[in-house]
């Protein structure tokens, strides 16, 4: 109306042009800068240029106030990664690119998958319990007459709870450290008989011809000293201590609560997901040295100064805690190959009773126990089937073989169709074949297969692993092929599976691909080998081999097998790994996805006829090796600001002659110089140290495993350090780095 009055009464004064949006300023609810300032408003722009996966396939949060900061954090820290790179070595460049593309190719194949989530009665519900038949409603009427026996309760399976009902301080991640077995003790003479002196030499190695070593003779052992060991967990940079017990098979029985906060408080399983932390538990030995000055630092009581040597450690994701409700039992500790300072204790518990297998004299174990307070649940995601298939028939099939076993068994695994690089959905017997590993490693062993064999499974567990953030579902997962992941040097764990076992047929073993679940790292993939007499399970990330009745394998149920012609389903009542039958053409154990006369049995394999390989460049590796020991001893002297850093030059030069020899573990790791020489130092010092091994991801991770043996904390005065690198060249820059470490305190 007011329109019309104005076109009646001013119409004569308009101009003879014509106008476009002549009322804007009219409609313009807000300025242009309260636009721009508004959050929701920023992100429908972001999503609408497709560069924002949070809200990809979620509602837009419909005020400002429901939307995280974490969210433009996240969008921030990537346009950050995408930048330019030139400032960090060439390898770690091509990791940082490896994973960017790889985060931008499943961006891209969710965009074109529809996802659809769907809630439970359960997850809606709080107290909520399926009543199927009239005897189960019979005896839940009679449970609330009955009479409670307060001394004796019954135990009631804990209830999940749904992520996005959790709020700041609901969470706490429960440990409960009981007892550790055959923890090493300390060394107080010298043996010129061994080849690395005063030094515990560890039987765990990646090579299985090198693990056994000849104990020494009686008169060849040292003196032993009691060990006073502690544990200390460790998350996100916090840290929780036990008290310190005494002797080599302490019992602490202590439990831990560990406060958490998601990053952004936001408690979305998805958000969740992508927590990469680690949670450490380490074990230290508290050593009280005598001091003979007036001068004390902070940790100094009376006459004495507080050190505490690393001995080894147990890890695990936290995520393996979000995928099953606990994890519990007793571990095999992670403990350097040379240990500096201890011996094995002559005293001997086995963590098993009725365990007489191999010798684990050599070994220490940890029994613990953690779980999330409460338990989070989360929801499924089921993409369509027919849109992205290539084979309808043979995928419908194995869609419904899915749901048929899901049926009967559904915890556990099964996966038979998964999405490749470009989107399409197929069966996953298509990634299996014969591939030729590196010719390097082919000629180190030419006369020990089995050697060779560990050296192939020990290269595969150097490639670093992409942690897949969509492991909540298993209709969901996307596997490149082992070219791609040789190439990017980076796979998930189902893919370094596949390349192990991809090796294994090279030579002619016969081998599959094993679905299941561990204990410390939740949903796995092993691979699987028929010897002569007995089963090995082998584990791609770690490249160590477990016999089937090994009771320390850390894999705690198997699932389901496939190679490059069927999927087996395990139908057996008892799932764990001493337990199972492995002959698969039983189909009383086993049940088989396709019959075998079934054309579409004999697909062709999605993978290349062969790999072509790459030589590292040698003046790279020899520059980030330069990187990361100033990097170490920069970081060193950070950790320690209110003492002085020294750096004892000869003990260097005598670590940096054992690292090479540790990568393939042959021969003697020191010469009678260097005997000679370390003999020598020991007359003057209190020496303890370690080598550690990882394979390279980036330089913040080898600084974060540094970091977690407390080496730096010593706060005796005249404390010296030794550090040293070696980085041992693989095919397709893939690397294996050896950092020895050691802390010289004078002897007064």
């Amino acid at each position: 109306m007011e329109f019309i009055m104005y076109m009646k009464h001013k119409g004569q004064d308009i101009p003879k042009y014509f106008r476009l949006e002549q009322l804007q300023d009219e409609f313009n609810f807000v300025s242009e800068e309260e636009m721009k300032k508004s959050k929701r408003f920023q992100l429908l722009q972001l999503r609408n240029a497709g560069q924002l996966d949070v809200f990809l396939l979620q509602q837009m949060p419909l005020y400002d106030r429901e939307i995280p900061d974490l969210v433009f954090q996240e969008y921030e820290s990537q346009i950050e990664k995408d930048m330019s790179i030139s400032d960090v070595n060439s390898i770690t460049a091509q990791r940082i690119t490896s994973a960017n593309f790889l985060k931008k190719m499943r961006r891209l194949i969710t965009k074109r998958i529809v996802k659809v989530s769907k809630f439970n009665l359960s997850d809606i519900v709080a107290d909520y319990e399926e009543i199927v038949s009239a005897s189960q409603l019979t005896n839940a009427v009679c449970k609330l007459v009955e009479r409670r026996r307060k001394l004796k309760p019954q135990r009631k399976e804990r209830k999940k709870v749904v992520a996005q009902t959790i709020c700041d301080g609901d969470i706490k991640i429960l440990v409960r450290i009981l007892r550790a077995y055959n923890i090493p003790s300390r060394k107080t003479t010298i043996n010129r008989a061994l080849d690395m002196p005063t030094s515990l030499r560890s039987s765990t190695s990646h090579l299985r011809h090198k693990r056994t070593i000849t104990p020494a003779a009686s008169d060849e052992i040292l003196n032993e000293d009691t060990v006073h060991p502690f544990v200390e967990v460790s998350f996100q940079h916090t840290v929780y201590q036990t008290s310190t017990a005494s002797g080599s098979h302490p019992c602490w029985n202590e439990e831990i609560k560990v406060d958490f906060i998601s990053p952004g408080h936001d408690y979305s399983f998805s958000s969740l997901s992508k927590i990469k932390d680690n949670i450490y538990i380490n074990i230290f030995d508290e050593m009280i040295i005598e001091k003979y000055e007036d001068r004390c630092f902070r940790s100094c009581g009376g006459h004495s100064h507080v050190r505490k040597n690393w001995l080894g450690s147990v890890v695990f994701p936290f995520s393996a805690l979000l995928q099953q409700s606990e994890i519990s039992g007793t571990f095999q500790v992670n403990v350097p190959p040379v240990l500096l300072g201890y011996t094995w204790s002559k005293t001997y518990v086995s963590p098993k009773e009725d365990y007489n297998g191999q010798n684990l004299k050599e070994c220490t174990f940890l029994n613990i126990f953690a779980t999330i307070e409460p338990q989070i649940s989360y929801v499924t995601c089921n993409p369509g089937l027919d849109k992205f298939s290539d084979q309808i028939d043979v995928l419908q099939r194995a869609q419904s073989f899915k749901k048929n076993c899901k049926a009967v068994f559904p915890n556990r695994r099964i996966t038979t169709t998964v999405f490749n690089d470009e989107g399409i959905r197929i069966l996953v017997t298509r990634y299996i074949k014969a591939l030729n590993p590196p010719h390097q490693l082919l000629d180190i062993f030419l006369h020990d297969s089995n050697a060779t064999l560990d050296l192939i499974a020990h290269f595969v567990s150097l490639i670093p692993i992409m942690p897949d953030i969509l492991d909540e579902n298993d209709d969901f997962d996307i596997w490149m092929t082992s070219e791609r992941c040789i190439g990017l040097a980076i796979g998930s764990k189902e893919e370094h599976a596949i390349l192990l076992c991809n090796f294994f047929l090279y030579f002619g073993k016969k081998a599959l691909v094993l679905l299941g679940t561990s204990v410390l790292e939740g949903h796995v993939a092993y691979v699987l080998t028929q010897e002569t007499d007995e089963y090995l399970l082998w584990n791609p990330l770690t490249g160590q081999s477990y016999k089937q009745f090994d009771p320390f394998c850390p894999l705690q149920s198997v699932d389901c097998l496939f190679d490059n012609e069927n999927v087996w389903f395990n139908i057996q009542q008892n799932n764990t790994p001493m337990a199972v039958h492995f002959d698969y053409t039983k189909e009383s154990f086993w049940k088989q996805l396709l019959p075998k006369n079934f054309q579409g049995r004999h697909a062709q394999s999605i993978q290349p006829k062969e790999i072509i390989y790459s030589d590292t460049n040698k003046s790279m590796v020899e520059d980030l090796k330069n990187r990361i020991e100033r990097t170490l001893k920069c970081k060193i002297m950070e950790w320690r600001p209110k003492q002085p850093t020294r750096w004892n030059r000869q003990y260097t030069f005598i670590l940096r002659q054992i690292l090479p020899k540790l990568e393939l573990g042959t021969g003697s790791f020191v010469s009678p110089e260097e005997e000679n020489e370390f003999e020598r130092l020991l007359q003057f010092y209190w020496v303890a140290g370690f080598p550690i091994q990882m394979p390279y991801t980036d330089i913040q991770s080898v600084i974060d495993a540094i970091y977690q043996t407390g080496i730096h904390s010593s706060e005796c005065p005249q404390t010296e350090f030794a550090l040293a690198v070696y980085i041992h060249p693989y095919p397709n820059n893939i690397l294996s780095v050896w950092v020895y470490l050691a802390s010289l305190t004078r002897q007064q």
